[in-house]
């Protein structure tokens, strides 16, 4: 796909209180603290980096998204102006419509509020009406209990196991629980991801 095409594809996108920004070099300090907020680096099933490589970690999901493989976001909580993380669409099949959502990682004040519902609803409403995706792929940590039962939570189903799948951070091999959501499950999820924002005006 073109880049000037695909980089239209993914403007800001904002639902009451939380926005998603295509990341830039200069939300270094924000996506800093905001790891630091837990310090998310010591969870090894996380994708968070140690602050201090945050640099790193940003040109990567640049030049990632350079290279047409990813589209990185930062979190907005507009409610503190404060940036609150992190997710990403990566892995599209265009031939299938199929796109992953990952690299999620929230600072802990934020963890199991309102925020991951939002972001969620953002990026599959995207995914789904936008680019007319036939399928939303989410994948965590066999070890990650509150990242499965959150996804679980707006209706994704569960697919199985990829056992000895990828690396941690402190080298173990994991097993990767995979998730999806398909077309036509979509107006279910989306219903009960606006029930939860509900819930939380």
């Amino acid at each position: 796909m073109n880049q000037d095409v695909f980089a239209t594809l993914y403007p800001t996108l904002c639902c009451h209180d939380v926005q998603l920004i295509p990341m830039q070099a200069n939300h270094v300090q924000g996506l800093m603290d905001a790891c630091l907020d837990g310090k998310l680096w010591e969870l090894h099933y996380t994708s968070a980096p140690h602050y201090s490589e945050m640099n790193v970690y940003i040109e990567k999901a640049l030049t990632q998204k350079a290279q047409g493989i990813r589209i990185p976001f930062v979190v907005m909580d507009q409610r503190t102006g404060r940036i609150v993380g992190t997710t990403s669409f990566r892995d599209f099949d265009w031939n299938v419509r199929r796109v992953e959502i990952g690299y999620t990682w929230y600072a802990q004040s934020v963890q199991r509020t309102h925020i991951n519902t939002n972001c969620k609803f953002l990026l599959l409403q995207h995914a789904f009406e936008i680019l007319q995706a036939n399928s939303v792929i989410l994948r965590t940590d066999i070890l990650n209990l509150k990242s499965q039962k959150a996804i679980e939570r707006i209706g994704a189903k569960r697919d199985g196991i990829l056992r000895q799948d990828a690396l941690r951070k402190d080298g173990s091999i994991r097993d990767t629980v995979m998730f999806s959501i398909v077309r036509d499950e979509w107006i279910d999820v989306k219903g009960r991801l606006l029930d939860l924002i509900d819930q939380h005006c």
